[in-house]
């Protein structure tokens, strides 16, 4: 029933690059087989600048995922982020013609046609367009409205679309390494399908993304995604910020970050230090705790409020009632919960583990890997859409298709 090829997600992150490989069992179920990784050096702010590093980085976290999958890689799920990434909720409106307003499938497949009518400017391609609800007549939150009666039929659609040639970037590197890329995908909404679980969809909760060069977020309810964004700041932002503040390294600021960094400010810091060990023989330096940990606490505060502002902004906030998600890099800060339950107005705030995905080592079970994880998990959707399987309605158009008419 469903296929035994290996489904590859290509993360390339601006701290790391990752190949995740899966694989589907008689019985459906998705298991990681192999992981490979590499130190991102063309990366910044989630999108690459440095082709030939990229494509090397690229090259040998494909490598390693060969090696511990015993697979052979020949295409990939790639992820997207970026500053130019984008969304917006587009509704259809379908007037039913039938004499006894009876909805029909065609009916639904009339709405469906124009919710996807969506006007982009010619530089912009289409990354998802994703079916949220149909609505009829004002009554909303409907899955299935065939059979039903009424005069107007509405569907919701969300979209999410990028800049066409930093979109194609990625796509065209991956492919000079002899890869085919099966579907685009938008990283926030990868970490959204490792992380949550379907009880949480339902409810209502928000998944925060925090890597190294930016802050993914999705929002899902009544088990569809309501909204999606990108905040151009990470992890990065806070090292550099210590570089200035402190007056040392980036190597050693990035040490002082992850072994003495909170996200909050404790009365116990002050009159502390962190002494650093020379190298070369002069006297060891010592650094200001309460100052370093005021430094990374601004920053991590200032993400976190443009996230808040941005979902208040769309009228999101209503919808997050089973609470905050935080995964990536930065879900390893020291107290980013509790900053977080007092941005959010006390919402539950968890740092978690990628959920629904088995044959995980507990090394590559970590927050830091739900995106590479979750496009693995966005494959096998694919998949099943492919074989004829069950699909959740979640995938929309991809780009990728442009770039094969194109080839």
């Amino acid at each position: 029933m469903f296929e035994t090829s290996p489904i590859v997600g290509l993360e390339i992150g601006t701290s790391k690059v990752v190949a995740a490989v899966g694989q589907l069992n008689q019985a459906g179920a998705l298991n990681i087989i192999g992981v490979g990784q590499a130190v991102s050096r063309g990366v910044r702010k989630g999108e690459i600048f440095n082709c030939g590093v990229a494509e090397e980085d690229i090259r040998i976290a494909i490598d390693e995922a060969e090696k511990m999958a015993d697979v052979e890689i020949t295409s990939v799920y790639l992820g997207v982020s970026g500053a130019h990434i984008r969304s917006l909720n587009n509704r259809g409106v379908h007037q039913v013609v039938s004499t006894d307003r009876s909805i029909t499938p065609e009916d639904m497949d009339d709405v469906l046609k124009n919710a996807k009518a969506i006007n982009l400017p010619p530089d912009q391609a289409l990354v998802h367009d994703m079916r949220q609800h149909f609505v009829v007549d004002g009554q909303g939150q409907i899955t299935d409205p065939v059979g039903m009666l009424g005069k107007m039929l509405c569907l919701d659609v969300h979209a999410v679309y990028g800049d066409y040639n930093r979109l194609n970037y990625p796509i065209n590197i991956v492919k000079k390494l002899q890869l085919e890329v099966d579907l685009v995908a938008f990283n926030g909404l990868a970490a959204s399908l490792a992380m949550l679980t379907n009880e949480q969809k339902d409810i209502g909760a928000l998944v925060l993304d925090i890597g190294a060069g930016t802050c993914d977020f999705a929002v899902y309810c009544h088990g569809k995604i309501k909204h999606t964004g990108v905040i151009a700041l990470g992890g990065d932002h806070i090292t550099n910020d210590l570089v200035s503040a402190l007056k040392v390294p980036s190597g050693l600021a990035e040490d002082l970050k992850l072994q003495h960094g909170s996200a909050i400010l404790d009365e116990r810091d002050k009159g502390q230090t962190v002494s650093i060990p020379s190298s070369n023989g002069t006297p060891d330096k010592t650094v200001n705790l309460e100052h370093l940990r005021k430094v990374m606490s601004l920053r991590v505060e200032e993400m976190l409020t443009l996230v808040y502002r941005a979902l208040d902004k769309e009228g999101m906030l209503d919808y997050v009632q089973a609470g905050v998600v935080i995964c990536g890099g930065c879900a390893r800060i020291p107290n980013i919960q509790k900053l977080a339950r007092s941005i959010f107005n006390h919402l539950p705030v968890t740092v978690d583990q990628p959920s629904c995905l088995t044959g995980l080592h507990s090394s590559i079970n970590q927050p830091e890997f739900s995106t590479a994880l979750g496009l693995v998990k966005f494959g096998s959707l694919h998949h099943r859409k492919k074989t004829g399987g069950f699909l959740p309605k979640i995938l929309g158009r991809g780009i990728s298709n442009l770039w094969r008419k194109q080839a």
